[in-house]
């Protein structure tokens, strides 16, 4: 018998998780599940109610006094996709160069198809960095990251957030007062924080998460510390072991026991801290003892993945090349192939030559249209359960259109503004980050894309 040449179809893939769900609710996609069925929903349902909205974690608990959203006008409600993208593209078009409009990689395809630039928290920050002609920068993403886009811009420019509701519950787990209490106790048991040894070395060193408040980018700041992203906290950690016996990190406990494991630190030297228990829930000794005191904080939708999903994938489809973000537990980054940032995967999938098979551990929006925009290979999300970024999610094309007119109108709507007093030691956090450049031959960070030119 004579072998036969195939030639393998593109395979083609909505981008769209709102498609998907909607389809899910209706019957018509019986084959997958999803998390909520209020996600079919429009999020403007739930904007008068405390949470982060449907999909969010049971345990995640809202603060009180977190920002809510008023009622979106009945004309945006009452919109079509299509009429709402419409608006939206007029609006842009009628603005042009006074407005940029950032999409995160886990925003809806319907907000990011009108995004100037498409990329993560750090990435998109710069980009408003980089366009001071711009009166306003409309930030598609949640709280913490249009605090950061108002740290980084110039004073004259405002930062638009278009739904209030869209936060983040790992930013949440470390608030201010929490912080300051860990830091005072950390205190009790190292004496003077700022005083340096022969080596000219304090005890600890701070590092926060970009996803954090500006709130902790401002105390990080004020006390010798840095901040960090999932694209750099390696260098980022070396910067802080060269001026501290060991690190305070914050919020995400898996980024920083994974990036901390990887450079070689035991996992018994890297104590948690629960703020809900007495001296963090550990031991004097374990603390005299540690180098990266983790605390105990975690982004619900990478804790989602498991190492069962990464033994499915393989079982079923031999071959696969799993990658995950390192948000993710432990033991799913070390059951995958590789760990990397939203554009370390990214790239690792554009980067492929051969038709390949991708299992990826990262929130779904972003997995969808990476399959959509790649249909030369297998793309999937580990998690078979369709259960995007609940915050991530509150951003909708109503929103989007409402901003974008009230701008046309002269009105800046939904402004986030950081207090100078927060915001200086906030920039000296990020400053310092971005003068942590790894050792030659080693890239931390990719450069953010615009969108036409290789965005995802």
């Amino acid at each position: 018998m004579s072998a036969v040449n195939v030639t393998l179809q593109p395979r083609s893939v909505d981008p769209s998780v709102d498609h998907e769900i909607q389809a899910i609710v209706a019957g018509t996609l019986r084959e997958t599940e999803v998390c909520t069925t209020d996600l079919a929903a429009a999020p403007w349902n739930f904007d008068s109610r405390p949470g982060y909205g449907p999909g969010s974690s049971m345990g995640d608990v809202i603060p009180v006094g977190s920002p809510r959203q008023g009622e979106l006008p009945q004309e945006y409600r009452e919109a079509s996709e299509d009429e709402l993208a419409e608006r939206i593209r007029a609006a842009k078009e009628t603005l042009g160069d006074r407005v940029v409009v950032l999409g995160h990689f886990y925003q809806r395809q319907e907000v990011v198809r009108h995004a100037d630039y498409v990329g993560d928290s750090f990435q998109l920050a710069n980009a408003a960095k980089s366009h001071p002609e711009a009166e306003a920068i409309v930030f598609c993403g949640v709280h913490f990251m249009a605090e950061t886009a108002d740290l980084l811009s110039g004073p004259d420019q405002a930062v638009i957030l278009p739904n209030l509701a869209a936060g983040c519950s790992m930013a949440d787990m470390a608030s201010i007062d929490e912080v300051e209490e860990c830091w005072e106790q950390l205190a009790e048991v190292y004496g003077d924080m700022s005083a340096q040894d022969a080596d000219g070395r304090v005890p600890v060193i701070p590092v926060t998460y970009m996803n954090s408040s500006a709130a902790i980018k401002g105390f990080v700041g004020r006390n010798g510390g840095i901040v960090c992203t999932s694209s750099n906290a390696r260098t980022v950690l070396e910067w802080a072991f060269e001026r501290g016996h060991r690190v305070l990190f914050f919020p995400d406990q898996h980024l920083g026991r994974n990036t901390a494991k990887a450079m070689g630190v035991p996992l018994e030297r890297m104590p948690m801290w629960n703020p809900r228990r007495a001296l963090g829930g550990t031991t004097v000794e374990a603390l005299a003892d540690a180098r990266v005191i983790l605390w105990h904080g975690f982004c619900s939708v990478h804790r989602r993945f498991s190492v069962a999903q990464v033994e499915k994938a393989r079982a079923e489809h031999p071959g696969v090349r799993v990658i995950v973000h390192p948000e993710c537990p432990m033991e799913v980054v070390d059951a995958a192939d590789e760990s990397g940032s939203t554009d370390y995967i990214r790239r690792a999938i554009e980067g492929a030559t051969e038709p390949t098979t991708f299992a990826i551990g990262t929130e779904v929006n972003l997995v969808q249209r990476l399959a959509a925009a790649n249909p030369q290979h297998t793309i999937f999300c580990l998690d078979p359960v369709v259960c995007p970024c609940s915050t991530m999610y509150r951003i909708h094309p109503g929103y989007l259109a409402w901003v974008l007119e009230g701008l046309v109108r002269g009105e800046v709507l939904n402004r986030i503004t950081v207090p100078s007093s927060v915001a200086e030691p906030a920039r000296l956090a990020l400053e310092r980050m971005l003068a942590a450049k790894p050792p030659a031959g080693r890239v931390d960070v990719a450069a953010g894309s615009r969108v036409g030119e290789g965005a995802s």
